[in-house]
């Protein structure tokens, strides 16, 4: 049970600074969390795939990876063959390898869960692939189609933009990327914790899929402040958005300004584009939220040089939108994941960040209620990752919104005519990278089709590949 709260002893001056490990140490803790296979790694691990003819795993992808056929590609060493593979369905097939939860997708449904219970190490295998074409990539694997004289405007530069960029500019459109931030990405270049990517793969993926051609870039371009979607409309002949979610969730209680209080993703985006030892940590961080952005952020703070990092969900650990891999990644660095309990308060003194006061909480006739009982988290800086919501208003009030977010059909057209829609900001969706790939790469099928040009090119083929 929790002790009731009571007011303790002032603690030490807050202690959020930078510099608290040696260069070893954030050369180490911020290198690549899971080294790639080597090549006879690679091809033992081919070898354990069955080739299964109805493959369960490539049903699990959301991109509809031919995963037997990639795999038996690598097996006989063709490391293009598998690569060509994969990217013809998922053009970032290499960030997906890498990010993308392959324990509760493809891995999750391989039949060598009922015969050894150990799945074949697919994500690996596909990054395996993919980077080893990229190193040494040849004669390119795509051909731009010939020039359509279309124009399409891809607003968002993430998974689903990028993807649907790629598509379009393949089938010979003049493709217009927009983006307010200065590097293409997205959530790929901004937020996933640095031990994901690191090494600057994700600007490397970039750099091949704009290999393609016919894509001009417009960046520090916001949308609602620079640019508007009647503009776009009236300047091209179709609009792609993949405008992710811009919004992030409040606490629901008072929110000092205060140098220790501050968002996950803004924590996490600073992670990546600035050297580790530069970017300030509590000595006591607590995390409040359950999913993969509060645990980026719990094991980086840890990693950081933090003493003491602590996840605090308002529910069981079965609530936790985190997978139960990125759990156990938490938990094995050091982080404590504390069930059961919501932010009351922020407490500060003079100006500097204290720690927070909670209340326990249960399930009570099914809805979340207080126990009466409190207790507080000594903090010098609190992270908040409670989600992310998609904000309305760049994109104006013209749109059909569903759950707040933007309604679309199973292609992404949304309910104004020429334009389409995809990743998180796409309402039904699992916030997935490789689900966001999927819609860019669906979405850019369907303006292809309604500007007109798709059936009568082998492109369309593409419909039915992935």
């Amino acid at each position: 049970m929790f002790a009731r709260f009571s007011r303790e002893a002032p603690v030490d001056l807050a202690d959020l600074k930078s510099g608290r490990l040696g260069p070893d140490d954030y050369a180490r803790n911020f290198g690549d969390a899971h080294p790639p296979l080597n090549r006879s790694q690679a091809l033992i691990e081919a070898e354990r795939c069955y080739y299964c003819f109805d493959a369960p795993c490539q049903t699990a992808c959301p991109t509809g990876i031919d995963i037997p056929s990639f795999i038996q590609r690598v097996a006989q060493d063709n490391v293009r063959g598998a690569a060509e593979a994969i990217l013809t369905a998922n053009p970032l097939g290499g960030m997906c390898a890498r990010v993308c939860p392959t324990e509760v997708l493809c891995e999750q449904a391989c039949v060598r869960n009922s015969h050894e219970s150990k799945p074949v190490e697919i994500g690996l295998l596909q990054r395996y692939a993919v980077e080893g074409h990229l190193a040494n990539p040849g004669k390119p694997l795509f051909q731009r189609g010939m020039p359509t004289g279309k124009r399409v405007a891809v607003v968002g530069a993430g998974p689903a933009g990028l993807a649907a960029a790629h598509g379009l500019a393949w089938r010979g459109h003049d493709v217009v990327l927009f983006d307010a931030a200065a590097k293409l990405g997205g959530l790929n270049e901004y937020g996933l914790a640095t031990y994901k990517v690191a090494g600057g793969f994700a600007q490397k993926e970039i750099d091949w899929l704009l290999s393609i051609g016919g894509i001009t870039l417009r960046l520090n371009c916001r949308l609602g402040r620079d640019i508007t979607l009647d503009g776009l409309l009236a300047e091209y002949d179709a609009v792609f958005l993949g405008l992710g979610l811009q919004g992030v969730n409040a606490l629901g209680i008072a929110e000092p300004q205060l140098p220790g209080l501050r968002d996950a993703v803004d924590f996490i985006a600073e992670l990546r584009q600035s050297a580790p030892e530069i970017v300030p940590v509590g000595r006591r961080v607590v995390v409040i939220g359950g999913g993969m952005t509060a645990v980026d952020a719990a094991v980086q703070s840890k990693l950081l040089g933090a003493e003491a990092v602590t996840m605090v969900y308002r529910r069981g650990m079965d609530g936790l939108s985190a997978s139960t891999h990125e759990q156990h990644w938490a938990q094995t660095h050091g982080v404590t994941i504390r069930c059961w309990a919501r932010p009351l308060a922020v407490e500060a003194d003079g100006g500097a960040l204290r720690g927070m006061r909670f209340a326990a909480t249960r399930l009570e006739g099914g809805r979340l209620v207080d126990t009466g009982e409190q207790f507080f988290l000594e903090a010098d800086l609190v992270l908040r990752a409670i989600g992310q919501t998609y904000e309305t208003e760049p994109a104006g009030s013209a749109l059909d919104l569903q759950s707040g977010r933007i309604k679309t059909d199973a292609d992404g057209q949304t309910s104004r005519a020429r334009v389409w829609a995809g990743g998180d900001c796409r309402a039904g969706g699992r916030d997935l990278t490789v689900e966001a790939v999927e819609h860019g790469k669906r979405a850019a099928i369907a303006i292809d089709r309604a500007l007109g040009l798709g059936s009568a090119r082998h492109f369309d083929q593409e419909a039915t590949h992935g």
